[in-house]
Parts: C-alpha cells; structure tokens; sequence
C-alpha cells in the first residue's frame, strides 16, 4: 500500500505533515526522513487502536476473519 505524506515547513524549522489518505495521521521531525518515520510510527499506532476498538465491538459474536489484500 502506497500512501501520501502532506509535508510543510514550519516557521520553527520543523517539518509537520499527515497522511493524505488518513487526515488523522499527523506528526512532525526535524528532517522529512524523520517525519516520515514518525507518520509511519503513528499510521501503525492509529491502526492497532482502530483493530482493538472494532474487536470490542465483536466481543461474544461469532465472526470469521478473512484476510484482505488492497490494490489501489
């Protein structure tokens, strides 16, 4: 999956940016190589939260999981 970075200067030096295709993954480096990492690092942490909020939702139901591969 290839993904978006939204990258700007700020007025203190630092780059911020998010994820085009996920508003809510926003962070910020002192280089775009370490802004890029932590956008990486807050993607992974937006998405285990997001699995362990919906795996709340499925407590005592009978589901089955089938693994999905996205192409875009």
């Amino acid at each position: 999956m290839k993904l978006t970075a939204i990258i700007e200067k700020s007025e203190d030096g630092w780059y911020v940016g998010q994820i085009e295709e996920f508003p809510a993954v926003i962070s910020q480096g002192k280089t775009i190589d370490e802004l890029k990492k932590n956008l990486t690092d807050a993607f992974r942490l937006l998405m285990e939260a997001n699995k362990e909020l919906t795996q709340k939702e499925y407590i005592d139901k009978i589901i089955f999981r089938e693994e999905l591969l996205i192409d875009l």
